[in-house]
């Protein structure tokens, strides 16, 4: 009989010892590098959706939809402006959070700064040229394409661009919070930023975007209980009364987080007292809102994966009703009319939201363009040793929209 010690090989060695637990603070023997990776797996941030943040930005993208729907009907009724001010104080604000809470994990490497440019860099150039020409087909007019002057939606993109790009730095700073609400109070005190890439507005709503990158799963588990669910009703009621009396003693383009004071007619000093204000009703209908958000997968779960695509499109119908005076009827502007467009509204951008819309538009708002790039060998090993990697590679980041 030979003992393994002196015979490696063959039929006859004896097995090998079990393994023995650490004796001393003497740590195992590490697993195998894939062995660490599947078990790693689960807790990867990306590969199991959490119905909550669908459920969520499905909702927040029908409240924009909306809002967009009431800004032509809303002059000459104090009731819809009220409920169009209140919406406009939280739906972006959530929005961004959301977007922000799922960029924490962007850094420099490879992989990411691809879904960053063909996930919001190209769809921002191909949406931001084909609102020009559509305007121009449509309105007759003869705007020039212009990539420095994101027209209606789009700012959204360029926005998330920025933001995203940066959140490095956020993640450095020792008080990301503070420094961006800073940033923002001086924004809206400069009017002379100018209009290129809608800075202003990028830099004013900047502090929900580094919000989300400090929050973790434990701060929304705050506003998912019964109680944050009970509190939200009377908070959203005197919201509400706050909205019917502001609405004649109020500019609403403060809401927009566009304009600088001095551009709203405002002392210089305006700015950054009403970026503190508009913060904190923000961010106290923001936790109302999550607070109402259904936690189990709905009906409309799946739809939260398409936001970005109902985003995007929505704006064509809007615009395209526009100038054709379809707003400007006589009925719309009664109760009836109001219900009405507000279901077409959130009918349309559900409809847009859906598998058969994003397959059909998948070219323009998560193009692949593997062409594009250069190919790195050894993340290319690695993919080919990790199971899924490759289909996760294709998954665009969520961002929110």
């Amino acid at each position: 009989m030979f003992d393994a010690a002196s015979s490696p090989a063959g039929p006859n060695r004896n097995p090998l010892p079990l393994a023995q637990p650490p004796v001393n603070g003497v740590p195992a023997p590490r697993p195998p590098v894939d062995a660490r990776e599947r078990q790693a797996a689960p807790d990867r941030p990306g590969r199991q959706r959490d119905a909550f943040f669908d459920n969520a930005k499905y909702l927040a993208i029908v409240l924009v939809a909306t809002g967009h729907a009431w800004e032509p009907l809303k002059d000459g009724s104090r009731f819809l402006e009220s409920v169009y001010t209140v919406v406009y104080t939280f739906h972006m604000p959530a929005f961004i959070i959301v977007s922000g809470f799922f960029s924490r994990h962007f850094d420099m490497r490879p992989h990411r700064l691809k879904r960053l440019v063909t996930g919001v860099a190209v769809p921002y150039v191909l949406f931001e040229t084909a609102y020009t020409l559509f305007r121009n087909l449509i309105n007759g007019s003869h705007a020039d394409i212009s990539l420095l002057d994101p027209w209606y939606l789009t700012w959204f993109l360029v926005a998330l661009f920025v933001w995203r790009l940066t959140t490095p730095l956020w993640r450095l700073v020792r008080h990301p919070f503070p420094l961006a609400v800073g940033i923002a109070m001086l924004a809206s005190v400069s009017p002379d930023i100018g209009d290129d890439l809608d800075l202003r507005r990028v830099l004013q709503f900047l502090p929900y975007f580094v919000l989300g990158l400090c929050l973790r799963p434990e701060h929304f588990e705050l506003v998912r209980r019964r109680g944050a669910r009970i509190a939200a009703v009377p908070v959203s009621a005197a919201a509400l009364a706050v909205g019917w009396w502001a609405v004649p003693r109020m500019n609403t383009g403060w809401f927009a987080h566009s304009e600088s004071a001095q551009e709203l007619g405002a002392p210089w000093w305006c700015g950054p007292v009403m970026t503190l204000a508009l913060m904190g009703c923000s961010l106290l209908l923001t936790a109302c809102f999550f607070a109402w958000v259904p936690r189990r997968t709905t009906w409309f779960t799946t739809l939260g994966a398409g936001t970005l695509y109902g985003y995007l499109l929505h704006g064509f119908l809007m615009k395209y009703g526009d100038y054709r005076g379809w707003f400007e009827h006589p009925w719309l502007h009664r109760p009836a009319g109001v219900v009405l467009v507000t279901v077409l509204a959130a009918a349309a951008v559900t409809v847009l939201c859906t598998r058969p819309v994003r397959r059909v538009f998948r070219f323009a708002v998560e193009p692949r363009m593997e062409w594009a790039f250069r190919q790195d060998a050894a993340e290319q090993a690695r993919s080919r040793n990790r199971p899924g990697e490759r289909e996760r590679e294709r998954r665009p980041e969520r961002a929110g929209v």
